[in-house]
């Protein structure tokens, strides 16, 4: 990454770091998102319970994430931690990175086209698109959904117009689903043409509201609904609104509705 942090990190920040050096009761690492900054591992802070070989858990040039114990800004002293970090927050980070590196070579594609490097393009955007925004992929992500967000930044037109091309190309809107398993059960005569008419209503009504739906037929008398949206109140609202249509349809047509969380893959 050619971006890097200034300043020290905060206490209980998590830090991407490289393993530089393996002595004996301790570990060396520079971090990687910090301009010159290194930090030490104690041999406490590497793993719960004793320890026979530090080179069990850590090697030169290894990429590991650490939390930030203490920070003594007068010294420059960073203390780390390896075993504070739980898997699931290691591999947030680690995403985390990966998406900022990603979103780092949409810059650098931008600078080529428009001859420029990498540190001018920075200069001109990225910086101040990390400052007001925390990273450029969560601009990005933003832009996709709101184009005029990148007249915000007040940069050259020519650049601006580049970087929403490429932006609009390479980043696909987030989006969330939410997946339940419903119950449509009918002992009428004409039941089946009952359940059918309840789940084309809800289709009809999706198609309305302009909700992404789909149902999936899993063996009688049970379906699998799927809601997607670009975030979880959206589906929720969505899915509350479509279930809602069903319930009162069911009862309407003297049929059972049922629906329960998806658990289990049919």
């Amino acid at each position: 990454m050619h971006y890097k942090k200034q300043g020290m990190p905060e206490e209980g920040e998590l830090v991407l770091c490289t393993v530089k050096s393996v002595l004996h009761n301790s570990v060396f690492v520079s971090l990687d998102e910090y301009t010159d900054k290194e930090g030490l591992i104690h041999i406490s802070e590497i793993a719960a319970g004793r320890i026979r070989n530090i080179r069990d858990y850590v090697r030169e040039s290894k990429k590991i994430v650490c939390k930030v114990l203490r920070v003594d800004k007068i010294k420059g002293h960073i203390d780390l931690s390896l075993r504070r970090v739980s898997l699931q927050s290691k591999k947030n980070k680690e995403t985390e990175y990966m998406l900022e590196e990603r979103a780092e070579k949409i810059l650098e594609a931008v600078a080529k086209k428009l001859n420029k490097t990498l540190k001018e393009a920075y200069e001109i955007a990225g910086n101040n698109i990390i400052e007001n925004y925390g990273s450029l992929h969560q601009f990005y992500t933003k832009t996709v959904e709101d184009n005029n967000l990148i007249k915000t930044l007040n940069i050259e037109k020519k650049f601006e117009k580049e970087l929403l091309e490429i932006i609009k190309e390479k980043i696909k809107p987030q989006v969330v689903s939410i997946t339940k398993k419903i119950s449509l059960l009918s002992f009428e005569s004409d039941g089946i043409k009952k359940i059918k008419q309840i789940l084309l209503d809800s289709l009809k009504l999706a198609k309305e509201k302009s909700i992404n739906l789909t149902i999936q037929y899993i063996s009688a008398p049970l379906y699998r609904l799927k809601i997607t949206a670009k975030n979880y109140k959206k589906a929720e609202e969505d899915y509350k609104l479509i279930s809602g249509l069903m319930s009162t349809n069911a009862k309407k047509l003297k049929t059972r509705f049922s629906q329960q969380e998806w658990k289990q893959k049919y």
